[in-house]
């Protein structure tokens, strides 16, 4: 058996990307950089992120990482939005930028012959945006809209109401990535260069490329376009910061915000069964967000809990949940479970959408099924039908470059290593039956919970 066989999934051919073929720089100002040539298609995908999301907003200024990041990619001090989109479509490259909940991210694709077009706007993009006031009020109109559409998508809002009932005021998943239409309406373009230059650093970001290059020649294209980028600081003199980042909250009954917004806190557990209604009496189906705080990525339980939420609402027609509460009762539209580990304690949530009249039934049969997940032992053919689902899926998300580029940056934001994805068979083969039960043990609960119910319903 030769030294590369651990990165073949059992039963194939396939390889998945590992320290043989994965190269990892770190450039001096701590940027890192991840390479791995794949020259069976002339394209290159340049895919990366930088720790300024939406955690770093505050209560005030919530929707700001989003904005900032938008508006990043809409005009540098040399060049206009409208230049760097003919730059970039003259070729047929593809170049984007976003906010999520945890990070700032963007990524870009063109033929092999044009990564040097590529990288060179990609970072002029994140080194001197010029956030110009024009831009970021298109911007700004595009959120606005989409707040008011939230206001009339039932599922869209429940999952607002459970994140805010969820966890404690003040707390970064508590609040919207979005913000709300106060904030976004508030915010200038003196905030974005505030928080642009707190947050935007080499040493908070990392870069992969996957793709018809070389990895020498990459490298060297990466750090003569990055290298000589350093971090702007508070007290720099250079740019006005109308937020305290780092200041301290407790006066006003809010979580601390750390001078690391990464230092995500923990979050207590709901005292009793917590419910927030939302009537929506125009339209004709109701959304159900059930959960509670779960783990982070990197807890020892990730993998358990992976299976177990595999069985509780995702295998096959959406797990148990699908099985009971949509199939077999008919109470339901949809039902499935999601699991949100990131780098601080995401919430454990289940979906639903039902009638009006079968909301009652529907919530009564979710906890059955989490009661039954608790109490009893999983079969042995769940959990293995679990565990070939969750390997079985790896090779369709590394089928792509883009795939792997997802992949690779997730590694380096987690520190899980160029081995992980070989790894990765066997840590979800590790988890037992008896594991299963005691996750669901540790963090499912049918007596503390956060319930969110948007639609046609007014409480019963």
């Amino acid at each position: 058996m030769d030294r590369y066989s651990q990165f073949l999934i059992p039963n194939s051919q396939f390889a998945v990307p590992g320290p043989h073929d994965v190269r990892r720089y770190a450039l001096d100002n701590g940027l890192v950089v991840l390479i791995r040539e794949n020259h069976t298609s002339p394209t290159v995908v340049l895919r990366g992120y930088v720790k300024a999301g939406g955690v770093c907003d505050t209560d005030d200024s919530a929707g700001l990482a989003g904005l900032t990041a938008a508006t990043a990619r809409r005009g540098t001090v040399t060049r206009t939005f409208q230049e760097i989109n003919e730059a970039i479509e003259s070729v047929g490259a593809s170049l984007g930028m976003g906010a999520s909940r945890q990070l700032a991210g963007f990524s870009g694709k063109s033929l092999s012959e044009d990564f040097p077009l590529l990288v060179e706007i990609a970072a002029d993009v994140l080194q001197h945006p010029s956030f110009p006031e024009g831009e970021l009020e298109k911007v700004r109109g595009q959120v606005i809209t989409s707040l008011r559409q939230l206001e009339d998508n039932t599922r869209r809002k429940a999952d607002r109401e459970f994140r805010a009932l969820c966890y404690p005021a003040g707390h970064p998943y508590a609040r919207s990535t979005e913000g709300s239409l106060d904030t976004v309406q508030r915010l200038g373009c003196d905030d974005l260069v505030a928080f642009y230059q707190h947050f935007y650093s080499p040493c908070n970001m990392a870069v992969a490329v996957v793709g018809d290059v070389k990895s020498d020649d990459a490298l060297a294209r990466l750090a003569d376009a990055f290298g000589s980028w350093q971090a702007l600081r508070r007290g720099s003199g250079q740019a006005l910061r109308p937020f305290d980042w780092a200041q301290d909250k407790r006066g006003s009954g809010q979580a601390p915000v750390n001078e690391s917004p990464y230092d995500i806190p923990d979050a207590p557990r709901p005292c009793g069964p917590q419910r927030v209604i939302a009537p929506m009496l125009n339209k004709t189906q109701v959304d159900i967000v059930w959960g509670l705080p779960g783990l982070s990525r990197t807890s020892s339980d990730y993998y358990a809990a992976r299976v177990a939420n595999a069985i509780l609402g995702q295998v096959g027609l959406m797990g148990r949940l699908g099985a009971n509460v949509r199939d077999r009762q008919g109470l339901a539209y949809y039902a499935s479970s999601g699991l949100e580990a990131g780098l601080g304690a995401g919430p454990w949530i289940v979906y639903a959408g039902v009638a009006p009249a079968a909301v009652d039934r529907a919530v009564e049969s979710i906890l059955a099924e989490i009661a039954r997940l608790r109490d009893e032992l999983v079969s042995e053919e769940e959990l293995a039908d679990a565990q070939d689902y969750l390997t079985g899926t790896l090779p369709l998300r590394l089928e792509t470059s883009d795939g792997v580029a997802g992949a690779l940056i997730g590694m380096e934001l987690y520190g899980l290593g160029l081995d992980f994805l070989g790894r990765y068979p066997a840590l979800i083969r590790a988890v037992t039956r008896e594991d299963v039960q005691a996750v669901a043990q540790e963090y499912l609960d049918t007596e503390n919970y956060a319930l969110a119910i948007a639609g046609p319903y007014e409480g019963g």
